[in-house]
């Protein structure tokens, strides 16, 4: 494994800022770090050595001798797993962590990780023969539950068994030959919308992220805060009643319980079971169990239980966020993998608990959006985790 880095801070900037902003002249990038020409001459020269940077071609005049287009080198190449609790997404980005190709399947996490981290390595390998790829520069990991950072390995995660203190980074790293780096997918998720989404005008903000397993990435001063232990964030499974439905986590009342995907199906089976929803009943009798897509399409058709139970689980995530907003302040909330078609009915409820229960001084100018990158997030957050690491002074 050949790892290339910049060596120093001062190329460690410039690469990022190529990453960040996409091509830029010589004289941009001068101005942009504070060089002098010759000194910027110096880095960017060694740069184009260690194969980081290339130049683009000629730069658009400014008067005098025209200044030269520099760009991330086109052979870094990125790769980023995503791991659900059901699924697996795998992508290649460019240096600029713009997706060349992607692929998804259903899995099943439970499984455990030999298994599932094989077939990523196969879809890797897939990829890379689509785009006659010879070697990666860094891989990035999301994976649905606590991980240890510093060790890249996951930390009791309740819902992946035989997956703790699994060495996911040394293994994937052995297997592709290049660097690796690992974290839980709302952290990588946050990363994602930092780089290309409504996040990237703020430094800091709430990354929530929905579905089967509920996790929130805080990014602060423009970087993840992960806490001292690895575990900032882990919001699935805070109580919020001690008689409430039952978690995966073995526990009771858990936010996820109420508004993970399991919860919203289990509240859907008790109002067809109890005769609030006809639609959701009818449904039941005809398929033997509920599913996500179910609800939303009774949501989508009126069906008042439906929405009615959607709102509460809504409702109970704001209150939640009551509190993270009143603590940690951020710029903007993003609200992501809301299931299609019910996205705009949870962000109304969550957006009048938290603007009605917070002090006005934290939620005046804070905007609670829904995602608009989709699975992206976690595309492009992967491969920008593995790309700080490589491009910061080796």
């Amino acid at each position: 494994m050949v790892l290339v880095r910049p060596e120093n801070a001062y190329q460690a900037r410039l690469v990022r800022l190529l990453r960040d902003d996409g091509p830029r002249s010589r004289v941009e990038l001068g101005d942009a770090v504070g060089l002098s020409r010759s000194k910027l001459a110096a880095e960017v020269d060694r740069l184009v050595e260690r194969g980081l940077v290339e130049t683009a071609g000629p730069a658009a005049s400014r008067g005098g001798r025209r200044s030269s287009m520099l760009r991330v080198a086109g052979g870094v190449r990125f790769a980023g797993v995503v791991v659900g609790a059901d699924r697996i997404s795998v992508t290649v980005t460019d240096g600029e962590l713009a997706v060349l190709a992607g692929v998804a399947e259903p899995i099943d996490v439970r499984v455990g990780p030999e298994p599932v981290l094989g077939r990523a390595v196969e879809l890797v390998g897939k990829l890379r023969a689509e785009l006659g790829l010879a070697q990666l520069t860094g891989v990035g990991v999301g994976l649905p539950g606590p991980v240890g950072f510093p060790e890249g390995t996951p930390a009791s995660p309740a819902a992946m068994p035989g997956w703790h203190r699994f060495p996911v980074r040394e293994a994937l790293a052995a297997e592709l030959g290049c660097p690796a780096l690992v974290d839980n997918d709302a952290n990588v998720m946050a990363l994602g919308e930092k780089h290309a989404g409504v996040g990237r005008t703020f430094d800091d903000f709430l990354y929530v992220k929905l579905g089967t397993a509920i996790g929130c990435g805080l990014v602060l001063g423009g970087t993840p805060y992960r806490g001292a232990t690895s575990s900032a964030g882990d919001i699935a499974h805070l109580p919020l009643t001690e008689d409430g439905p039952s978690c995966a986590c073995g526990e009771t009342g858990c936010l996820e319980a109420y508004c993970g995907d399991r919860g919203l199906v289990e509240a859907a089976l008790a109002a067809a079971r109890a005769g609030r929803s006809t639609a959701l009943a009818a449904r039941l009798a005809e398929a033997g169990t509920l599913s996500v897509a179910d609800v939303v399409a009774a949501a989508g058709a009126g069906d008042a239980a439906v929405q009615a139970l959607a709102r509460d689980a809504a409702r109970r995530l704001g209150q939640v966020l009551v509190g993270l907003v009143s603590f940690f302040n951020p710029g903007i909330v993003i609200i992501g993998g809301a299931p299609a078609g019910l996205g705009h009915t949870l962000l109304a409820e969550i957006r009048g608990v938290v603007y009605r229960r917070s002090a006005p001084l934290a939620t005046g100018t804070m905007p609670i959006v829904l995602s608009d990158l989709d699975d992206r997030a976690g595309a492009v957050g992967a491969a920008r985790l593995v790309s700080d690491h490589l491009f910061s002074a080796g």
